[in-house]
């Protein structure tokens, strides 16, 4: 039983523990402080020393490297000698650096390159061993580098030394207007003159410790030491600082700077960095607990926009000190989306989503949730000197540090007063609207008002009893009260005019706003009208108005949330228009500011508001805004071929490029280190197009495959809501590729020439051969015509030969038939003479006719008849067998003439048998086979 109370006991101390944390919530209202990692600009851990360029562009040795930043990107550049960085500082456009065992300068070529020339060097071997310089002053036309051991004087125009011996636990130079102070170890404060070391103060009071700043403050020299101890330098005697700060410093300081507003900046080695008033005060302190990167603090430098730098021990810190913005950042998370926030006597209340918090104005306290307040506060509304809490139990009344509910309705937006009523007030809830009534100085709920139970985030009481409600989706109510307030008589409605709708009463009148434009309600009568003059100023000029609209009162201003920025309109004091005013603020910034149309925003004091954020809030002093103009750079150009490395371009000349090399690469800059300045870049290039590019956060460019012409690259940025003064500018030509060169066109010229002679003689020699090839065909037409002239010609002659052959053939047969018929015919008398008598004259006349039938006279006919018919058959068959005989020619002729056997027998006056026996022995001097005929070989012949 005992250990269980012991527990519960515990759980007890425990639980308050966490309350009270998260009760109290330590931070403070801080500059802007943006800080670097060595991932973020790719170095080493340690950062040494800081200066600021001719250029704007900041310079950090960083052990193995030194850094430079033009405000959009980190470039390292290396030692050739790989010692390390300790030192660094600038004169005009060059750059001191400090190393181990060397010293010089760095300066940028006309590729913008930064090229190294030692210094060092020229001492030979005048340079102690191990010797490292820790500090870098100029001083007109000298250059004064520190070791531990030395300072080296180097004269810039004469280019000589003078090596000073100074002793030093810790190497510090220190210049006021045109002298130089340093600590010469157990001797004291020392000054040069002439180039000679002068002693300006022995070391009683300094004893072992090292001094960390000699500085001048409102015209007295304050030296300040390691351990946080001041002293002024009056008449060569070091007395104390009779506004020396009350530290309560538990580590030594390393490093100091002092601010062009006077102040003194304190870097401890395990504490972060103080800030000193010129009249002693703390002004104020950051460490690693309120954002500082790291708590060793090794170098300090102010640039000329009054940012504060601080090199750490691991990462570099940017404190904008002139920043109209301060940052309350809740780190621990108990305080959670700050959704409204008002200053009343004298403390700071913060409504959040998780309950309503409360500070004194003072630096030192806290921030403490107000007991029964947890939960979500939507609004925090002073009336008659009576703070109103909204909150979504109810409504409370706040007094001091206490919070006493007054309506138990669930979810009250806001609290409002009604006119001519000074006991009465109109609260808007989740379920509709609601009275509060005062009775005997105390505030409690009258009624709800019935008939009415839409959400009424935004509403305003007008005159006649008439309340006019805003819904987001729903639209615009008008509502006519009855004359106690309890019960809706009227409705009217009208519907949204866009998204993110709002309204407000400024300068007596009922504005609407929303996404879509700014409108004002008609007199008398529920419409409303475009306001042209808000408009123009918030839509055409702010670019729109992105939220609700929220007006001020006491400074006669209405606030808008742009998409851009924060823009407030105010009235112009000798006209009855408006000025317009927007300040920009950074993506990162307009994305903290919480769920889009709870943006909030609220006076704090003379020119300052409070914004909430998801993660605390920050103060807007309007008192620091100030007109400032930047300048753009371009830092680099180069080119490339291909995937080959990119080459440098001359920054001073206008290059011309070979056509291969045709992407072309551009790095600029505004060398600006606010964070809360945001810088956007638009750029274009003539010859490729003309208009400029849409807004960029990139800070370079780059155009691939590019024509060969003449180009002009032309870049400027917005930094803020400023266009830079100038455009940075950069001409170049890409070159004709080699076959659109001059030397490459004569050629195509004299090819084209050469194209269109051979053309033209190829275009004659077609038409010529065109004109032949007709020629010829003409000519074979003629020819084919008198070929078929000659051709019917001959057919002519051949029909003609053929009639002369057919009638000698006709001849030939009549002559042949005639001798068949006259040797039939003698025959026939033969035959009948003699078968009449032997007589003498009988015989004679068989004789005579035995004569004729064997007449050689009618051979010697038919045969000149036969060769005119067929002239070649006698020479052909003579030649194909010569040994035949006359009457074997003979009866060949007749066969030619297909002659039957019993047809050639009188011819041959022979009978039919020997005419078969004549045959026969015929074929066996032809050597003819059987299967040929004799008739059918002499007929082929």
């Amino acid at each position: 039983m005992r250990l269980i109370i012991v527990t519960n006991m515990l759980k007890s101390l425990v639980f308050y523990i966490l309350f009270l944390g998260a009760l109290f919530l330590q931070a403070q209202e801080l500059p802007p402080i943006k800080n670097f990692s060595p991932l973020a600009y790719n170095g080493d851990n340690q950062n040494w020393s800081i200066a600021q360029g001719a250029n704007g562009h900041m310079y950090i040795a960083n052990n193995q490297n030194l850094l430079e930043y033009d405000g959009a990107q980190w470039t390292k550049h290396k030692s050739r000698s790989a010692s390390t960085f300790r030192s660094v500082a600038t004169n005009d456009s060059l750059i001191f650096t400090g190393q181990y065992m060397e010293f010089g300068f760095w300066k940028k070529n006309q590729f913008g390159k930064l090229n190294y020339t030692s210094i060092a060097t020229t001492l030979g071997d005048k340079i102690l061993e191990d010797e490292e310089f820790w500090n870098i002053v100029v001083l007109d036309n000298w250059v004064l580098f520190q070791s531990l051991d030395r300072i080296y004087s180097y004269n810039l125009t004469a280019k000589k030394f003078k090596i000073s011996e100074v002793k030093s636990a810790k190497a510090h130079l220190f210049k006021l207007h045109q002298t130089v102070y340093y600590q010469n170890h157990n001797l004291g404060i020392y000054t040069i003159e002439n180039g000679e070391p002068k002693q300006i103060a022995n070391n009683k009071r300094i004893g072992n410790l090292n001094i960390v700043g000699i500085y001048e403050v409102k015209g007295q020299i304050i030296v300040i030491l390691e351990n946080g101890t001041f002293f002024q330098l009056k008449d060569g005697v070091l007395v104390p600082w009779q506004k020396r700060p009350a530290l309560q410093v538990s580590n030594l300081i390393y490093s100091t700077g002092q601010l062009q507003d006077g102040s003194i900046i304190l870097g401890t080695i395990s504490n972060g960095m103080y800030q000193i008033g010129i009249e002693g005060e703390v002004v104020q302190k950051i460490n690693q607990q309120t954002r500082l990167y790291n708590n060793t603090v090794l170098s300090v430098f102010e640039d000329r926009d009054k940012n504060l730098w601080l090199g750490l021990d691991n990462g570099l810190s940017v404190i904008n000190m002139d920043s109209p913005f301060n940052e309350y950042k809740d780190s621990t998370g108990k305080l959670g989306q700050v959704y409204a926030s008002i200053f009343f006597e004298d403390r700071l209340y913060l409504g959040t989503n998780q309950g309503l918090f409360v500070k004194t104005d003072s630096e030192e306290s806290l921030f403490k949730m107000i007991p029964g307040t947890d939960g979500q506060v939507w609004s925090l509304t002073t009336i008659d000197k009576t703070l109103f809490c909204g909150h979504n139990k109810g409504t409370f009344i706040i007094t001091g540090e206490t919070a006493r509910q007054i309506s138990f309705l669930p979810g009250t937006w806001s609290v409002k007063k009604i006119p001519g009523r000074n006991d009465l007030l109109i609260q808007g809830n989740y379920d509709g609207l609601s009275i509060l009534k005062n009775e005997n100085s105390q505030w409690s709920l009258k009624n709800l008002i019935e008939g009415f139970s839409i959400s009424s985030r935004f509403f305003e009481f007008l005159t006649n009893n008439k309340v006019v409600v805003n819904h987001e989706f729903k639209g615009l109510y008008q509502l006519t009260l009855d004359k106690d307030y309890t019960t809706v008589i009227e409705e009217k409605t009208h519907p949204t005019m866009g998204y993110g709708s709002s309204i407000s009463m400024y300068q007596d009148q009922l504005l609407y706003t929303s996404s879509d434009g700014v409108f004002v309600q008609e007199k008398n009568d529920f419409s409303f009208s475009p306001d042209t003059t808000l408009i123009k100023l918030l839509f055409e000029n702010a670019g729109g108005v992105k939220s609700i609209a929220i007006p001020d009162a006491e400074s006669n201003r209405l606030w808008c949330f742009t998409p851009s920025g924060l823009s407030y309109l105010q009235p112009n004091t000798f006209n009855a228009s408006f000025d317009l005013k927007t300040i920009s603020i950074p993506s990162f910034f307009r994305g903290s500011l919480g769920v889009s149309g709870f943006e909030n925003l609220s006076r704090v004091g003379n020119e300052k508001y409070v914004l909430g954020i998801s993660d605390g809030f920050v103060v807007l002093n309007l008192d620091k805004i100030k007109e400032a103009t930047y300048k753009i750079q371009l830092n680099e150009a180069s080119h490339q071929r291909n995937l080959e490395p990119g080459t440098s371009m001359n920054l001073n000349t206008d290059p011309e490029l070979d056509y291969g090399y045709n992407t072309v690469s551009f790095s600029f800059a505004v060398p600006q280190y606010d964070k809360y300045t945001e810088v956007n870049y638009q750029y274009r290039l003539e010859g490729l197009f003309e208009e400029w590019s849409a807004f960029t956060k990139e800070n370079r460019a780059t155009f691939s495959n590019l024509k060969f012409g003449t180009y002009t690259f032309q870049v400027r940025a917005k930094v803020g809501n400023t266009i830079t003064e100038n455009s940075a500018s950069y001409s170049f030509t890409i070159k004709r590729p080699w076959y659109l060169s001059t030397l490459a066109l004569l050629i195509y010229l004299l090819g084209l020439f050469i194209l269109f002679y051979s053309v033209h003689k190829i275009y004659n020699n077609y038409y010529a051969k065109k004109q032949k090839r007709l020629l010829s065909l003409e000519k074979k037409k003629q020819k084919r015509r008198k070929l078929k002239d000659e051709k019917e010609l001959i057919q002519l002659r051949n029909d003609k030969l053929r009639a002369e052959v057919e009638a000698k053939n006709r001849e030939l047969a009549v002559a042949t038939m005639s001798m068949i018929k006259k040797n039939e015919f003698l025959n026939r008398i033969k035959s009948q003479l003699q078968k009449a008598s032997e007589s003498k004259q009988i015989k004679s006349v068989i004789q005579t006719i035995d004569k004729n039938i064997n007449n050689e006279d009618d051979w010697q006919f038919f045969e000149e008849a036969f060769n005119n018919a067929d002239k070649n058959f006698m020479k052909k068959i003579k030649n194909a067998h010569p040994e035949l005989t006359p009457s074997d020619l003979k009866l060949c002729a007749y066969l030619r003439l297909n002659l039957t056997t019993k047809e050639i027998a009188p011819l041959l006056n022979i009978s039919a048998k020997s005419v078969e026996v004549k045959r026969h022995r015929l074929r066996k001097k032809m050597n003819l086979s059987r299967e040929n005929t004799l008739t059918t070989y002499i007929m082929n012949l």
